[in-house]
């Protein structure tokens, strides 16, 4: 029997989706995860943005198309916002939830027979323990944490994945220490609020220090980064100095109007005190644009925190109003200012990136390779001609390419 497992979304729908393909292998299933000619289908659904509902929907006659006699299991986000969607579709045996996502396992385990297409939600208080997915020789995601107690105002997440819970960190290290990648990047949905009972994320850290491996963090959240926890960190040792700290604006009226809870120059003064401790620190981050309150005043605020922070690169999405979220309430500017902003504030993003990448020419830094290019310690692209998957090797950058920099062996 052939699985294809279909994700759509965030790295930590991803990482589960290849925790729910080991599991399902262990249960002698063989699995895909490229859209083909299967005997089962699993979608992994994602609601962060009403076009990703959409996809999500569109999955499944989009994967029935190579078996239209397969039966389809829908889980994940956005089949807990609206599961009524997925199981009134042809083909739909079982719908379930973002939390809990271990039952889908057990639905297989007890065979499909026994499903009966009933949309059914789970309200997980404690984390949720999946199969170790299967790793690679070069990074590998850890889940540490799931659920967001933030409730910003734009976002569904915290009503689909429920309240923070985190891993313990006993389970973390064992699995850090099975690992057979050369970096482990600790994902999670807000892996600032870890807590394993006085273990947070930077005692954590700490724990990891002698693992010999690349340690990266995922998206933080701006409260997390104190002297302590930068110290914390600096003690590890092998955290590498990447930080996607999470903005949304740089208007402090915005931010507030947001729910986020760190005004502009609160936010300013996080990213100099990373510079302090590591001065070749890539902060990355993500701006929201055209958030149902912004002024042109608010996006000009936007534009300069770019190069005041002085980021390394920048995510830049348009508002999609969600239903269920405070800002659905608020009235949506026209799309023809949001698309003018993007345009505007995309110019800006990419400046700020061939800006950072210029301090770096010439310098000898230290890339862990992939298929397909490498990435330095601070998260830049690279490209060098002969390296090979698991590689890791001291470079110097030469010269922008694509999306990064070509280099060659130091």
């Amino acid at each position: 029997m052939k699985a294809c497992v279909f994700t759509l979304g965030c790295k930590m729908n991803e990482v589960e989706s290849a925790s729910l393909m080991q599991g399902l292998e262990e249960l002698g299933y063989e699995t895909t995860d490229i859209p083909s000619q299967a005997d089962v289908y699993l979608i992994n659904t994602c609601a962060v943005t009403a076009e990703a509902e959409k996809k999500s929907r569109q999955a499944v006659a989009r994967l029935r198309k190579f078996n239209k006699d397969a039966p389809v299991v829908v889980f994940g986000c956005a089949a807990e916002h609206r599961g009524e969607d997925f199981s009134a579709r042809e083909g739909v045996l079982f719908v379930s939830g973002a939390q809990a996502k271990n039952r889908v396992l057990e639905l297989f385990r007890a065979g499909l027979q026994s499903a009966g297409g009933a949309h059914e939600k789970f309200t997980e208080t404690e984390f949720c323990e999946l199969p170790t997915p299967k790793r690679t020789r070069t990074r590998a995601f850890l889940r540490i944490q799931d659920g967001c107690n933030n409730f910003c105002s734009y976002c569904l997440i915290p009503y689909l994945r429920g309240r923070t819970r985190s891993r313990s960190a006993e389970k973390i290290v064992a699995e850090a220490m099975a690992c057979a990648a050369k970096e482990i990047v600790l994902t999670g949905i807000d892996i600032s609020s870890y807590r394993d009972g006085e273990t947070g994320l930077g005692e954590l850290l700490l724990k990891l220090k002698d693992i010999k491996k690349r340690i990266r963090l995922g998206s933080i959240e701006a409260g997390l980064i104190t002297r302590e926890f930068l110290e914390q960190m600096k003690s590890a040792g092998n955290v590498m100095p990447h930080f996607h700290l999470s903005l949304q604006s740089g208007s402090s009226a915005v931010l507030k109007a947001m729910n986020r809870h760190y005004t502009r120059e609160e936010y300013l003064e996080k990213c100099a005190l990373i510079y302090e401790y590591f001065p070749d620190a890539a902060i990355t981050t993500d701006i929201i644009v055209g958030f149902p309150t912004e002024t042109e005043e608010d996006f000009l605020q936007s534009l300069s925190v770019i190069e005041e922070a002085r980021f390394a690169r920048v995510h830049c999405f348009p508002f999609s109003p969600r239903e269920g979220t405070v800002a659905y309430r608020m009235k949506d500017l026209p799309a023809s200012v949001k698309k003018e902003r993007m345009g505007r504030i995309l110019n800006a993003a990419e400046a700020a990136e061939k800006e950072y990448l210029a301090r770096f020419a010439g310098q000898e830094l230290t890339a862990l390779f992939e298929e397909d290019g490498g990435y330095t310690e601070n998260y830049i692209r690279v490209y060098l001609d002969g390296a090979q998957e698991g590689e890791l090797v001291k470079v110097r950058l030469t010269g922008y390419t694509r999306d990064g920099m070509m280099c060659e062996r130091a």
